[in-house]
């Protein structure tokens, strides 16, 4: 059955405004939504104004907007409800802000710079309760990392991780595939494959997306 979803975009830039009205016309063979731009809010006034009479099913945010404090709106919308859904739409991936973003309740964040597909899928994810993170989007290093251990031993115990998941969920929260993270270790892909399944029934979570965010929100990347 075809789910029609309320959308606020948060944005200054007409053009991509516009563009988003275009892309969004055009949703593909996505039988599941269809998408409405109910309002445009091109500062944080007007956001406040429309969120005060309506609660959209997705929030589209620029972390840009003039007269805003981006933050404050994430926080102050998922506490009013979490019917309301928010993704991130930023031209630049800082791991500060990502992770910021994250920390105050935003449910996604990618680049403008991607793709149709990939805004649809974004959406998708956001509307069925799932966490999204974009292309391109790489939390910080851990070789940058100051190497604070006692944090991660504290979210390992709380969590029931073994040090060697706990490794495995940092490696994640980098957004690396198996391959990648069985590289970096030196153990084999299915063997990699079976800690992130464990790491996600220990944690409860049913998506990468979801370990990414908890990752950034529990300071292990």
């Amino acid at each position: 059955m075809l789910r029609h979803l309320d959308i606020l975009v948060a944005d200054h830039h007409p053009i991509f405004v516009e563009g988003l009205r275009s892309m969004l016309s055009n949703t593909g063979d996505d039988e599941r939504f269809s998408y409405h731009i109910k309002a445009v809010a091109s500062n944080g006034l007007q956001v406040a104004e429309y969120l005060g009479r309506a609660q959209p099913d997705l929030f589209l945010l620029d972390p840009d907007l003039p007269d805003a404090e981006i933050l404050k709106i994430v926080s102050s919308v998922k506490q009013k409800s979490n019917k309301t859904r928010i993704l991130i739409l930023n031209g630049s991936g800082d791991p500060a802000h990502i992770q910021a973003a994250f920390r105050a309740g935003a449910d996604g964040y990618m680049l403008k710079s991607g793709s149709h597909d990939e805004l649809l899928l974004a959406m998708g994810e956001l509307a069925e309760g799932r966490t999204f993170v974009g292309r391109g989007l790489m939390p910080i290093d851990l070789q940058n990392s100051n190497g604070a251990l006692a944090p991660d031993l504290h979210f390992a115990k709380k969590s029931g991780l073994t040090r060697r998941e706990l490794e495995i969920m940092k490696l994640i929260g980098q957004a690396l595939t198996n391959k990648e993270i069985s590289e970096r270790i030196f153990i084999s892909d299915q063997t990699a494959s079976v800690h992130r399944k464990n790491i996600m029934r220990k944690l409860h979570v049913n998506s990468t997306g979801a370990l990414i965010k908890m990752a950034f929100e529990n300071h292990l990347v």
